[in-house]
């Protein structure tokens, strides 16, 4: 296999379940995902959602490091328009500190949660996190221990210094977002679970790699695999995705009827919905794969993050386990031989 896979964990709280069995779900998936050959695996931010447990991306994160010894674990991001970028650059350094090497800082733009919970998170903040640009510029440069002289915090270090630093990607899903990441030198992700367009996931990739080819390009895909294609489908066709149309231009994507209620309930304007399927790949576990293979040779993809948002806990586990690294090399090289 030429490329990389990862995983995206949103720490869902299955039906019947807590808070709790979800994190050990997370804890378990984790170890099987480094057993498996997973390169990275990512812990996502969300607020105020009963659906999913993982609120704090960092704290999991230290806890996921101490539960592993080789596979990298990141944010799958750090919604950095909440937060000091100061604050964000001493934990990562401190969890790169405990585990050099393995740690990965995904920052996200998006706000994690309802306006509600963004209020919340932003109480007392001047700016209400519409400087997201210079914050993660400010963060960059914290990491990087590269803050100039003309600063108004010149000589300010996050520390603990680490050996190695962690590495930063911006999670996007548009040409905007990649130029950005470009012109930091980040790496960057593209959002593909969330917009499966092609041709804008080839016009996104084009443009961070026709003006960063160093950084690092990953594609995060939702995908779901099963032992036939037929089952695949089946645990696929009720997922749907809502996209909320906002009164100021921007729009939100929620994953649920209830999240739709919630919004409607703490929105400050008017709003439509789109409701439309979900943006899987679902099928076999050879159908997946090349699904994988035909993005990778045809975008020059090396790395993909897989999220599988199915709600029942046996199905998914077993489709991160169909689409093994280890699984999956070891398919190519019976063919081969």
């Amino acid at each position: 296999m030429s490329y990389q896979l990862g995983i995206l964990d949103q720490s869902p709280v299955f039906e019947g379940k807590t808070a709790t069995d979800a994190l050990q779900d997370t804890i378990q998936l984790v170890k099987e995902a480094e057993a498996w050959g997973y390169s990275r695996f990512w812990v996502a931010e969300h607020h105020h959602m009963e659906q999913v447990a993982g609120s704090s991306p960092e704290v999991l994160i230290s806890h996921l490091l101490a539960h592993t010894s080789s596979i990298q674990i990141g944010s799958g991001g750090v919604m950095l328009q909440h937060y000091s970028p100061y604050k964000v650059a001493e934990n990562f350094n401190l969890l790169a500190s405990l585990a050099p090497g393995r740690v990965d800082l995904g920052i996200g733009k998006a706000p994690g949660g309802l306006p509600l919970s963004t209020r919340a998170l932003q109480h007392g903040n001047l700016k209400n996190g519409n400087d997201f640009n210079e914050r993660l510029t400010f963060l960059r440069d914290l990491i990087d221990d590269s803050i100039k002289n003309s600063h108004p915090l010149a000589g300010i270090q996050a520390l603990p210094k680490p050996e190695k630093k962690p590495e930063i990607y911006l999670l996007g899903g548009s040409t905007v977002s990649a130029t950005f990441a470009a012109d930091l030198g980040v790496n960057f992700v593209f959002a593909g679970f969330l917009n499966s367009d092609e041709e804008l996931l080839q016009e996104t990739v084009r443009t961070y790699k026709d003006n960063f080819n160093e950084g690092k390009c990953i594609v995060a895909l939702a995908v779901l695999a099963a032992p036939t294609q037929q089952e695949a489908e089946e645990l696929a066709k009720d997922h749907k995705l809502y996209i909320l149309h906002l009164h100021d231009g921007r729009t939100l994507t929620v994953q649920s009827k209830e999240q739709v209620q919630a919004y409607k309930s703490q929105a400050e304007g008017p709003f439509e919905v789109e409701e439309k399927a979900a943006d899987i790949i679902a099928g076999t576990k050879e159908f997946v794969n090349g699904e994988l293979n035909r993005l990778h040779e045809t975008y020059k993809i090396d790395e993909f993050i897989l999220h599988t948002p199915l709600r029942k806990k046996e199905e998914r586990l077993r489709s991160f386990q169909l689409l093994s690294p280890f699984q999956l090399t070891k398919k190519v090289e019976s063919t081969i031989y």
